[in-house]
């Protein structure tokens, strides 16, 4: 019981850490927007949202609901890269700048961003996505939660790549 509410803190600041994302995401996009940024790929977004609004939810739910245990074995490692997947989603913010989004939005012009994260990989914001969301919910064993949400994590980010890729792509960037 004590590890469950530990866990829901731990669950917790990951929300307040996503309510911040959005914060700039907003700063963002007003920024993009005043210099013609030009927004793609909105369809799938409000399923982005309910999607990850979701593994949050489902983090708690499985934990409290389904009594998972707290493995050490499992949950520090588990822990060690959720806290990896926040470092790697931050370091990829502040390379991107005002141009990083939670939305596709493209500013006609700028180059394509080659520094930090993004030297070795074309998408590493993705890459904190993918770890966060089996990581988080392995923590506290709620290994339904990270199957789900890894299964349908999938689907979603083969579109949103695409599209992001093409917008990329249409910019000249």
């Amino acid at each position: 019981m004590v590890s469950a509410l530990w866990y829901s803190v731990l669950v917790g600041l990951v929300a307040v850490e996503r309510l911040a994302e959005l914060v700039v995401a907003k700063r963002n996009l007003a920024w993009s927007l005043a210099r013609g940024g030009r927004e793609s790929g909105f369809s799938h977004y409000p399923f982005m949202v309910v999607l990850h609004t979701g593994l949050l939810a489902g983090c708690l739910l499985e934990v409290w609901l389904g009594d998972r245990p707290f493995l050490p074995a499992l949950g520090w490692p588990m822990l060690a890269l959720v806290v990896a997947s926040q470092a790697l989603r931050w370091w990829c913010i502040r390379t991107l700048g005002h141009r990083w989004n939670t939305r596709i939005v493209v500013v006609p012009g700028l180059p394509r961003v080659t520094g930090g994260p993004y030297r070795w990989f074309a998408h590493p914001n993705y890459v904190a996505v993918v770890v966060e969301g089996f990581a988080l919910p392995l923590v506290h064993t709620a290994w339904l939660t990270a199957v789900l949400f890894t299964v349908v994590n999938a689907g979603l980010l083969t579109v949103r790549i695409r599209a992001e890729n093409d917008a990329l792509r249409s910019a000249g960037a």
